[in-house]
């Protein structure tokens, strides 16, 4: 475990088990509804789109979408390789607080869809109202889980001289994450 420097990318190793990261991590997560989703192609042409998402508490997330839209395609092609941003807006320039996830994603099985509807409608606009046909075949629109493998969190800023900042990240524990307080 190392704190950040040059030579590991500026990422934090030492604090991905601290109680007060963790915390902020699980802030950041519940505070924002949307984030990008990144995917890239079979060919590597690189793809983002904003999503609305809902997660579990395994840190899965959630998100519906067609089956035609560019990052879906992307993800049947690419082995559902992605990653995800989530991050405020409304922060000024040097104060963000993100976090970067990068796992896999893939239509949520026909047999959960009914279990993640919920948790997309707990976060969406009152009174919608969504069925499991919404998102089954005959239906052009997927229920999609992301299923994390590495996360980290925006760190501190290291100044390296009175002009230079430098942003780091904290790779964060994902077990860390998933067990509750």
């Amino acid at each position: 475990m190392s704190i950040a420097t040059a030579e590991n990318g500026w990422v934090n190793t030492a604090e991905g088990q601290n109680p007060a990261v963790i915390a902020k991590a699980r802030q950041i997560l519940e505070g924002n509804i949307y984030g990008t989703l990144s995917t890239s192609s079979r060919s590597g042409v690189p793809w983002a789109s904003p999503i609305f998402f809902t997660y579990d508490s395994n840190w899965n997330l959630y998100w519906s979408s067609t089956v035609v839209a560019q990052h879906s395609q992307n993800l049947y092609d690419n082995q559902g390789r992605a990653a995800i941003a989530i991050y405020s807006t409304d922060r000024e320039e040097g104060q963000g607080q993100g976090l970067y996830l990068s796992g896999t994603a893939g239509e949520v099985e026909p047999e959960n869809v009914e279990r993640v509807i919920p948790l997309l409608l707990k976060r969406a606009a009152k009174g919608q109202q969504r069925s499991p046909a919404d998102y089954l075949t005959p239906s052009p629109r997927r229920l999609y889980r992301f299923q994390p493998q590495m996360v980290w969190i925006t760190g501190g800023r290291i100044a390296l001289s009175e002009t230079v900042l430098i942003d780091t990240k904290i790779q964060l524990n994902l077990a860390s994450l998933i067990a509750r307080p």
